[in-house]
C-alpha cells in the first residue's frame, strides 16, 4: 500500500516538473530580437561617434578659417583668432575752384582731383598695426603715411614711420572730416607729415591723451621726404584733455590742449629750410627772399619752435573749433640774422540743420539719403575766420613787401551735405584779404567758390 502511494506521488511530481523544465529556455524568437537590438545600438553608437568627429573637425577648421567682409568701412580680411587683419579703404575728392574779381592776378577756374588716396591698414600678431597711404591727386604721386604702431596698452603705444606729427588741431583731422574744402590759415605753420618715432596713450578712457615724438623736422606746412638733410632733429609733443568724456553731460565733447615743437634747422643754398605760405586756394602769398647767392638767399639758421593752444566743443548739432599757432624761426641772410615770430589763429563754427550731430570726426548721421523713404541725409552750415601775421622784422630784409604779404585774413561760409557715411558734397565761399604783397600796396583779394564731391569708404 505504501509503495503504491509513493509511486503515485512520484509520478505526480514528475508530471508537474516536466512542463516547468520545458519552459526554462528562451524561445528562439526572443533571442533574435535581442540580437537585433544590440546591433541597432551599436550602429547608433557608431553614428554618434562619427558626428562627434565631424564637429571636432569643423571646430578645428573654424580656428584657422579666414573671414572676408565688405561694407561702409571698406573691405576686410581677418583671421579666425583676430590676430591678423587686412583692411582696404580709401577716398577721392573731386573739387571745383571758381574765382571772382581776379583782374590783377588772373586765376584759372578749374576742376581738379584734390586727393585720391587708397589706404591699406592691418594688424599682425594682435597688437601691431600698420598703415600705408599714398596720394595720386593733382597729377602727382606722394607717400603720406607709412608707419607701424605697437598697441602695448591704452596708456602706451609706439609708432614709427611717416605720419602726422601731434601739433595742429585741424591738421590732425582727417581730410574727409574737415569742415571746409581747404584747411584754414594756421595750418600753414604746423608740420604736415614727418618721419620719426612717437609714443602716445590715453588716460582713463580718453579723458586725457598725450603724444611725444622725435622727428627729422620739417618746415612749416612741410611734408618730409624719405630722408633728412641734416643731423638736427625735432622734439614734438601734445597734451589734450576731455574732462567730461566719461562722466557725460552737456560738456562731454569739450576738449582742449596744447602742442609744440622744438629743434634746430640749418639751411643751405640748395635747401634753405624755410617755408612758403599759401592761401585757401593754394596760391603762394608769402615766401622768403631767394636769389641763388649766399648774400641774397635767406636760410634757416638755428632754433625753430612752435606753440599751439587748441580746443573744440560739440553739443548736439553745434560745433566749435579754435586754435592758435606761433612759429618762431632763427634766420640769416648774408651776415644779418633775426629771430622771426609768425602767428596765426582761427575759429570755426558749424550747425547741423537736420539729420545728425556735429563731432570732431564729421557729422554723426541719424538718417541717410533715401528718397523712397523721404529722408535726405544731413545738412550742415559752417562759418570760419582765420588770420596769419608775419613778423614785422621780416620786411624788407628777409622778404620783399612788393611780393610777400605781411598778413592774410580769410572768412568763409559753407554748406555741407552728408548723403550717407560714404558720400559728401561741399560748397564753400571764401574771401582772403592781404596787407602788402604788391608793388602798388596790398595784394588783390582772393575770392573763390569751392565745390567738392567726396567718396570715402
Amino acid at each position: 500500500m505504501k509503495r503504491a502511494l509513493w509511486a503515485a506521488g512520484l509520478g505526480a511530481l514528475l508530471s508537474f516538473a516536466g512542463p516547468v523544465r520545458a519552459q526554462d529556455p528562451e524561445p528562439p524568437q526572443d533571442q533574435a530580437t535581442e540580437e537585433k537590438l544590440q546591433e541597432l545600438d551599436q550602429k547608433v553608437r557608431v553614428l554618434e561617434r562619427k558626428d562627434e568627429i565631424r564637429q571636432e573637425q569643423e571646430a578645428e577648421k573654424a580656428k584657422t578659417a579666414t573671414t572676408v567682409t565688405s561694407g561702409k568701412d571698406g573691405f576686410s580680411i581677418k583671421s579666425a583668432d583676430g590676430a591678423y587683419v587686412l583692411k582696404v579703404r580709401g577716398y577721392a575728392q573731386f573739387d571745383g575752384r571758381f574765382f571772382r574779381n581776379d583782374d590783377q592776378r588772373p586765376a584759372i577756374d578749374t576742376f581738379t582731383l584734390r586727393r585720391v588716396r587708397p589706404i591699406f591698414e592691418g594688424t599682425v600678431f594682435k597688437i601691431f598695426d600698420f598703415r600705408i597711404m599714398p596720394d595720386f591727386g593733382q597729377g602727382t604721386s606722394t607717400l603720406y603715411d607709412a608707419y607701424l604702431e605697437g598697441r602695448f596698452s591704452p596708456l602706451f603705444k609706439v609708432r614709427a614711420g611717416k605720419f602726422k606729427p601731434p601739433v595742429g588741431l585741424e591738421r590732425l583731422q582727417s581730410a574727409t572730416d574737415i569742415l571746409f574744402v581747404e584747411r584754414a590759415l594756421p595750418t600753414n605753420l604746423v608740420p604736415n607729415r614727418d618721419l620719426g618715432i612717437q609714443i602716445s596713450g590715453d588716460v582713463n578712457g580718453g579723458v586725457a591723451s598725450y603724444a611725444v615724438g622725435y622727428f627729422n623736422g620739417v618746415v612749416d606746412g612741410g611734408n618730409q621726404a624719405d630722408a633728412d638733410n641734416n643731423d638736427s632733429k625735432d622734439t614734438e609733443a601734445r597734451i589734450f584733455v576731455q574732462p567730461f568724456l566719461v562722466s557725460g553731460g552737456p560738456l562731454k565733447n569739450l576738449g582742449f590742449g596744447v602742442s609744440g615743437t622744438t629743434g634746430n634747422h640749418e639751411g643751405t643754398l640748395t635747401a634753405p629750410g624755410l617755408p612758403s605760405y599759401r592761401t585757401p586756394a593754394q596760391a603762394t602769398f608769402f615766401s622768403y627772399r631767394s636769389d641763388a647767392t649766399a648774400a641774397g638767399t635767406v636760410l634757416a639758421d638755428g632754433r625753430h619752435t612752435r606753440f599751439s593752444p587748441q580746443g573744440y566743443f560739440y553739443s548736439g548739432p553745434f560745433g566749435l573749433l579754435a586754435e592758435y599757432v606761433q612759429s618762431k624761426q632763427e634766420v640769416r641772410r648774408g651776415t644779418v640774422t633775426a629771430d622771426l615770430t609768425h602767428t596765426a589763429w582761427q575759429a570755426a563754427a558749424s550747425w547741423v540743420l537736420t539729420g545728425g550731430d556735429a563731432s570732431f570726426k564729421g557729422v554723426a548721421q541719424k538718417k541717410v539719403f533715401d528718397p523712397a523713404n523721404h529722408t535726405w541725409g544731413a545738412f550742415e552750415l559752417a562759418a570760419r575766420y582765420s588770420k596769419l601775421e608775419l613778423d614785422d622784422d621780416t620786411f624788407p630784409t628777409f622778404a620783399s613787401p612788393a611780393s610777400a604779404a605781411r598778413s592774410a585774413e580769410a572768412w568763409a561760409v559753407g554748406l555741407n551735405w552728408y548723403l550717407n557715411r560714404n558720400l559728401k558734397v561741399m560748397l564753400d565761399y571764401e574771401q582772403t584779404t592781404f596787407e602788402g604783397g604788391a608793388t602798388a600796396g596790398d595784394r588783390e583779394d582772393e575770392n573763390i567758390l569751392f565745390s567738392r564731391f567726396q567718396i570715402a569708404f
